[in-house]
């Protein structure tokens, strides 16, 4: 076993703070990765704080990891030390279901395995993510990371990037399709930027008129600010597409009566509960759909086409030791628009 230096809470209502932890030798189908940025989800205060319940403790949070692989087990035939990979949101499913033989894996019948929060297959190893400067994982559930890309502003792909990258592929987001994304967040600003490459013709809905400048810079050719008393009539029956990226509660009706006849929203976030009217989808043919992350195949997809277009995240370098402020400072929206940590510092604590 390798002791790791790693940043954990051991409770919902404690900081993050030093912690060791083991990583295990690389199996015979698993790699040993050394971790060099870790993203900041959202989702990583929800699952630290307990908002979801469920979470356990000591927990080692972060799901966006870059890194590179230090030591490759006997079996290992995709990977070399040296390379530039990423690990996602999980790092394990059944491999035998349905959803995981159609490369569905984040759908996995049995549950996918969390890259923290979590356990592995055999139900009592947990799991610990990347706030810590190494992880062992099975060599088909890492990601290439294209040598193109600056490491630091890929992380957020691995999350961010490929919840909204999914349902703009699978719904046929092409040249030209009138798309709207509501919410300027980490979300929103990758969906603006993927839908972009993609030749969509993007409007951003934000709450917030401050964010308009912001979302024509990122590509967008308008802007609709919510909050105004007639934005939902005048742009009524505009768009073929709707990714919404909000996490707050809203009323779906006013968002599925900017869509075109036919037209679809889906849902990436998730709020609290509201009401729908069944005639906001009767009446247009509308479509309300959710989506998840994506598979590892459709990931790897993204990150190559990121490459190609030249998408990378926005974000915000902070060390570890910055974490317990940088979570604030999400919550408050003050971040531009996403952290990343870099793991230097952690590491030469781990070297002292």
């Amino acid at each position: 076993m390798i002791t790791t230096a790693a940043y954990a809470t051991i409770s919902a209502h404690s900081p993050l703070a030093p912690h060791a932890i083991t990583r295990r030798d690389p199996e015979a189908r698993e790699v040993l990765i050394e971790i060099l940025f870790c993203g900041v989800c959202h989702s990583d205060i929800h699952q630290v704080r307990n908002e979801w319940g469920g979470s356990h403790y000591p927990m080692v949070p972060g799901h966006e990891i870059v890194g590179r692989v230090l030591k490759t087990g006997e079996d290992v035939i995709k990977w070399r030390i040296g390379d530039s990979v990423g690990i996602g949101y999980f790092i394990d499913s059944c491999h035998q279901c349905e959803a995981c033989a159609a490369g569905e894996e984040q759908y996995c019948e049995a549950g996918m395995n969390t890259t923290f929060n979590g356990f592995e297959r055999d139900g009592k190893t947990a799991t610990y993510g990347g706030y810590s400067t190494r992880i062992t994982v099975n060599e088909d559930y890492i990601l290439r990371i294209p040598d193109s890309l600056p490491l630091e502003r890929v992380a957020p792909l691995l999350c961010a990037g490929i919840t909204v990258y999914s349902p703009l592929h699978r719904f046929g987001v092409k040249n030209n399709s009138n798309i709207a994304v509501v919410g300027l967040g980490g979300l929103g600003h990758m969906g603006v930027k993927i839908a972009v490459a993609m030749g969509a013709k993007v409007t951003v809905i934000s709450h917030s008129a401050s964010k308009r400048e912001d979302a024509l810079a990122l590509g967008a050719v308008d802007f609709i600010a919510s909050a105004d008393a007639d934005a939902f009539t005048t742009n009524a029956r505009r768009f073929d597409f709707i990714l919404n990226t909000i996490s707050a509660r809203h009323d779906y009706n006013n968002y599925l009566n900017l869509l075109r006849r036919d037209g679809t929203m889906v849902l990436v976030g998730i709020p609290e509960p509201m009401l729908l009217a069944a005639s906001s989808l009767v009446l247009q043919r509308l479509n309300l759909a959710g989506s998840l992350i994506g598979g590892i195949r459709e990931t790897q997809q993204m990150l190559d086409f990121c490459a190609e277009h030249r998408v990378v995240a926005d974000v915000e370098v902070i060390s570890i030791e910055q974490i317990n402020e940088a979570y604030e400072r999400i919550l408050k929206s003050d971040v531009h628009y996403r952290f990343v940590i870099d793991m230097t510092s952690l590491k030469e604590r781990e070297m002292s």
